[in-house]
């Protein structure tokens, strides 16, 4: 399935977001109307793309599966992006601080976009709106694939090395 051209700015614009190295990073603010504009028509990276939030439970402790996929291809067309779910209310006082002591490599930005019913259905039509959810896509094969739910590293691994090899 092809994405659309606003999905796939999308995914550019996270990824012109979540350049360089993350030693101290304070996640950026994401807006889904900011990114309509982009193209991805000839990227070949593989994003995946995970919905969380400081909060829920299950998805913080996945993100270290996700994180250790990151470091594991590194040098290879795979982004992990974790995209935070908190309240902007939350950023200085919960994301902050949970960013800077887990100290990920993946990039981590911050979903600045309260009306989740005016979005949700675009990332998947399946999707209920539950976290940890997580988006893989790479636009220039076609890839499209969602998961609702908590991952285990080896199920994670399983599904971006098949997704790779496409």
């Amino acid at each position: 399935m092809q994405l659309s051209i606003r999905w796939s700015g999308f995914f550019f614009a996270v990824a012109l977001v979540c350049c360089g190295r993350v030693a101290a990073q304070k996640p950026a603010f994401i807006h889904m109307s900011d990114v309509a504009a982009w193209d991805l028509a000839d990227n070949d990276t593989l994003y995946v793309l995970n919905f969380w939030a400081t909060w829920c439970k299950p998805c913080v402790a996945e993100m270290p599966y996700f994180d250790q996929v990151q470091k594991e291809m590194e040098g290879q067309k795979v982004k992990v992006i974790f995209i935070s779910m908190d309240f902007r209310s939350d950023y200085e006082k919960r994301l902050v601080p949970f960013v800077a002591k887990k100290k990920f490599h993946s990039q981590i930005v911050l979903l600045d976009e309260p009306k989740y019913n005016d979005w949700i259905d675009k990332v998947s039509t399946t999707w209920s709106g539950a976290i940890p959810a997580t988006l893989i896509v790479q636009h220039s094969k076609g890839i499209r694939a969602f998961h609702e739910g908590e991952y285990t590293y080896e199920t994670l691994k399983s599904q971006i090395d098949s997704l790779i090899q496409r």
